[in-house]
């Protein structure tokens, strides 16, 4: 099974008027901070899911 990157360490690569992109350090993905931050939201809703 492939484990998928959680990019626990970025880097701001370029940023613009609105938007902002970012670097995973550890798989080198390149991303909008927005969707950044929605897989950490839905990773939280998932984690919360199982209890």
């Amino acid at each position: 099974m492939i484990t998928q990157c959680k990019h626990p360490i970025v880097k701001i690569v370029s940023r613009d008027e609105d938007a902002e992109f970012v670097e995973c350090q550890n798989c080198g993905e390149i991303f909008d901070s927005t969707e950044f931050s929605d897989i950490a939201i839905e990773e939280q809703e998932e984690e919360e899911g199982k209890d």
